[in-house]
């Protein structure tokens, strides 16, 4: 960020920010721009209008104190010259209470146009949705409107309509006033006009509205309010006012500790909290832009809001305006620490485009709780300003040093993890070799693959069965965890590598135990003579952006990171401009009552206003449509795209060992159907209607009843298609054949979908759809599609991987055997715990919020027992 877009950011952007949340909220209620600009002129006029009053009352208290002065002003000048002039002035002006300071005062409503104008400025004249749009006579909002053609000349009659109202209005206003201040407003008035003339309509309409409002203010202030104010009543009224304001004792104090407070809290404490948690994972290695400027523009908005523009409409309040602003800010920081700390803890994973992954929901009794509080929180904030005076503020002050210790903390924490990032990056383009002669073996690791939906795309898609021809469908397949943490381990390694025998290995660190696990393949392979490709190996060092380093010790090993390598630079900005704006405005609505969050939340589109047709993320608007896509899965598809090209096929060699990982099933967003690809604008309404029996098989279902399950779906049906045109251009190559292929996910996810996998624990649902992973292989000559119902799980993948391929494999590690007896020696356990974070879970073992064990069918309950902790966990555990 430069100096310039600080100030920008500081100044301009909450304004900016105001406009665009407002815009956006009345759009996705009425999607008529023209209508939304009316509200939008509306609410903003309302919302300063106690600022304009306050300083048109100033305006007039400066105008009449420098009436009051101006005879002996004009006699000190007229008598004295020089230094002695300057005396007496000053002497005179202290004798009055006046500084000549305060003739700003007089240009306090033109100082705040300023802003607001920019805020305007910025915000309509770049607005895409209104380009092309029309609004009664306007045929294009998003450009000048021409509405007078003489010939070939054109004429925008909505800038001159405008500077006409002004007129009127200022003519209203000014009465009374001297010529030179006039001559100013009727100056400013026709800049206006020649600034605005080429401005696009919609934002001339919006400063023709605001001038509409302000001609009706000052019909009913200048002309209406001094006749109606004669009544008795009305001088009651303002007696009483004056009483009020000046029984009234602010505390400028406590609004200082507040505003400094929730700029710290909201602006930095949140920010840098989300951020330190796994910083790598905003983080593009093609593109690097630190996250940390994230933080930086949220504070730099946070202060813009609470300490500048709160501190504006404080400073321009009257007595008793400063006492309720301050309690209004007292009850918000109360909120915000209570709204943040005990609520919406449960949401889930937030991605690096702040959207989490099962949207923004709460449950009737934690909206009523949370109304409890809110409203009790008010009470006692009311009741601590009146009682006990100075405390308020010195609570404030110690827990504004508090949470500017915790920010640092998360500072340097976050900074330590960047700090050695650039290592990773892939210096040579992402590629790998198959060879025609040798024995080629293939790991595609398909994160968060659904074992569960295989029968259903195929069902859909017959055409599956040919595209996969060769392949297997292991139809009864677990996997040991349900994160990739968990999962992982046993899918690279083998049984060595469950959750449980990682933690009976409890003198080393779970960090060192996964990077041995992601080396017994490539490792294994490369003493054998094979060519040996790694791409993307996940948390590798338990780094979210994989520290490939883990290999350097065996040169002969390639090593690739291919996510975000094929993405387009403007792609990837949008992505940093959407989130320099948006960590603010998710840390405001974390502090929010649960009853504003979904709204401010808004399908994690933060109330960005208009369609989006970017790549920065996707909305959705019910199952069938959604605009936009999503970048973090873009950057992944990118790269099952470009397999073709990263494959390089040889004439002669041993043979390769290729490990592929690609989180695109994990990064879901809604395709266009029926060709399941991604596009920025989606409505599959008519395909949906037609086939919505696809989802009943065979006396199965799978529930599909909400944007989530559906993006799921789509989406791992898109990547299968594009595997399947990798498939193809081996096919072409001539090392389809020799390729033995194993298409394997570490887990599957709670969806709730197949009331087979449900099973109820400790009161609640626990869906095994979690551990359901996908597991299909082909074998070298095999044709045909078939389906086994064979136990398997995915740490099964080492032993197939080596099969009939290294004589007597032995883990180059641990120096056992690599194979698969393990699974039938006893039962297998399943670690249920959902603390997925590698910076948290990165001790000597998991933590494990229990484990379930299986016998050999995952559909069958009888074959399910739940465990809940180690102890018991021992007595059964098989030596």
């Amino acid at each position: 960020m430069s100096f310039w877009s600080m100030l920008g950011t500081f100044f301009i952007s909450p304004l900016k920010l105001v406009f665009e949340c407002i815009f956006q909220a009345v759009y996705e209620i009425i999607a008529n721009p023209g209508v939304c600009i009316i509200f939008l002129s509306l609410a903003m006029n309302f919302l300063v209008l106690p600022l304009y009053k306050r300083a048109d009352a100033m305006q007039e208290q400066a105008r009449d104190t420098e009436a009051r002065l101006a005879p002996g002003v004009k006699h000190i000048k007229k008598t004295f010259s020089g230094n002695e002039r300057m005396m007496m002035l000053q002497t005179y002006y202290r004798q009055n209470n006046y500084s000549p300071a305060n003739a700003l005062h007089g240009s306090v409503s033109l100082l705040l146009e300023i802003p607001f104008f920019m805020a305007a400025y910025q915000f309509l004249s770049h607005l895409e949705l209104l380009k092309g749009v029309s609004f009664g006579p306007i045929t294009d909002l998003g450009a000048p409107d021409a509405m007078i053609s003489i010939g070939a000349l054109t004429v925008n009659l909505l800038p001159i309509l405008m500077t006409l109202i002004n007129f009127i209005s200022s003519a209203i206003y000014l009465r009374g006033f001297p010529l030179k201040t006039k001559i100013q407003i009727y100056g400013i008035a026709i800049v206006f006009l020649v600034f605005l003339y080429t401005s696009p309509a919609g934002l001339v309409f919006y400063w023709t509205l605001n001038n509409v409002f302000s001609l009706v203010k000052n019909i009913v202030l200048k002309l209406l309010k001094p006749w109606m104010d004669r009544s008795e009543r009305s001088k009651k009224r303002a007696d009483k006012a004056a009483l009020k304001n000046a029984a009234a004792k602010p505390d400028r104090r406590l609004f200082i500790a507040a505003a400094l407070f929730l700029t710290l809290f909201i602006g930095l404490l949140i920010p840098t909290t989300f951020i330190s948690a796994s910083p790598q994972e905003y983080v593009d290695l093609n593109y690097y832009f630190s996250p940390l400027w994230y933080a930086v523009s949220s504070f730099i908005l946070a202060a813009g809001f609470f300490i500048f523009w709160f501190g504006v409409f404080y400073w321009l309040a009257s007595p008793r305006g400063k006492v309720v602003f301050e309690r209004v800010m007292l009850i918000f920081c109360a909120l915000s620490i209570a709204n943040y700390m005990f609520f919406g803890r449960k949401l889930g994973v937030v991605s690096n485009v702040l959207k989490y992954e099962g949207g923004v929901f709460f449950s009737p009794s934690e909206r009523i709780i949370n109304g409890v509080v809110f409203f009790a929180l008010i009470a006692l904030m009311i009741l601590a300003a009146k009682k006990l005076k100075s405390a308020p503020r010195m609570v404030l002050a110690v827990a504004a040093a508090a949470v500017a210790v915790m920010s640092c903390i998360n500072i340097f924490t976050a900074a330590k993890s960047l700090k050695d990032i650039g290592s990773s990056k892939t210096e040579t383009g992402p590629h790998f070799t198959l060879s025609k002669e040798g024995q080629n073996v293939v790991v595609m690791f398909l994160d968060r693959a659904m074992g569960n939906y295989i029968p259903y795309l195929v069902n859909e898609k017959p055409e599956l069965k040919e595209i996969f021809d060769g392949f297997t469908y292991y139809s009864n397949t677990i996997s040991f965890g349900g994160h990739t943490n968990m999962g992982a381990p046993a899918l690279m390694g083998g049984y060595e590598y469950t959750p449980v025998e990682l933690n009976r290995r409890d003198t080393e660190s779970l960090k060192d135990k996964h990077n041995e696990s992601l080396k017994v393949m490539p490792v294994l392979f490369d003493s054998k003579g094979f060519d040996v490709t790694v791409f993307d190996a996940p948390y590798a060092n338990y780094k979210w952006i994989p520290d490939m380093s883990i290999y350097d010790e065996w040169p002969r090993i390639s090593t690739h990171i291919t996510k975000g390598y094929f993405g387009s630079t403007e792609d990837k900005q949008q992505v940093i401009d959407n989130n320099m704006r948006n960590f603010f405005v998710f840390s405001l609505m974390k502090c929010l009552p649960l009853e504003l969050q979904p709204p401010f939340y808004d399908g994690g589109n933060y109330l960005i206003a208009g369609d989006q047709n970017g790549t920065a993320f996707q909305i959705n608007y019910g199952m069938s449509q959604a605009r936009g896509m999503s970048q973090s899965f873009m950057e992944s598809y990118k790269v099952l795209e470009n397999l073709g090209k990263m494959t390089e096929v040889k004439d002669s060699g041993k043979g390769s060992f290729v490990f592929f990982y690609t989180d695109a099933p994990h990064e879901t967003m809604i395709m266009k159907e029926p060709e399941y690809i991604p596009a920025p604008v989606v409505d599959n309404s008519e395909y949906d209607e037609a086939r919505k029996g696809r989802f009943k098989l065979g006396g199965h279902s799978l529930s599909i009843t909400n944007t989530e399950q559906i993006a799921h779906y789509q989406t791992n049906m898109a990547v299968l298609l594009q595997i399947g045109n990798w498939l193809d251009s081996l096919r072409k190559s001539g090392v389809y054949d020799n390729t033995r292929i194993i298409l394997v996910s570490d887990h599957g996810y709670y969806l709730y979908q197949d009331p087979e996998l449900l099973h109820v624990r400790k009161g609640k649902y626990l869906d095994l759809d979690n551990f359901y992973p996908l597991l299909m292989v082909k074998d070298f000559g095999a044709h045909g599609f078939t389906v086994s119902g064979e136990f398997m799980t995915n740490a099964d993948v080492p032993t197939m991987a080596v099969k009939d391929v290294i004589k007597d494999p032995v883990n180059p590690f641990t120096g056992k055997l690599i194979d698969n007896s393990e699974k039938t020696a006893h039962d297998q356990f399943i670690m249920t715990s959902h603390d997925w974070g590698v910076d948290s879970n990165n001790g000597n073992t998991f933590k494990a919020s229990g484990w379930a064990v299986i016998t050999d069918d995952i559909r069958d309950s009888s074959d399910w027992q739940f465990i809940d902790d180690n102890i018991v966990l021992k007595e059964h555990r098989i030596p």
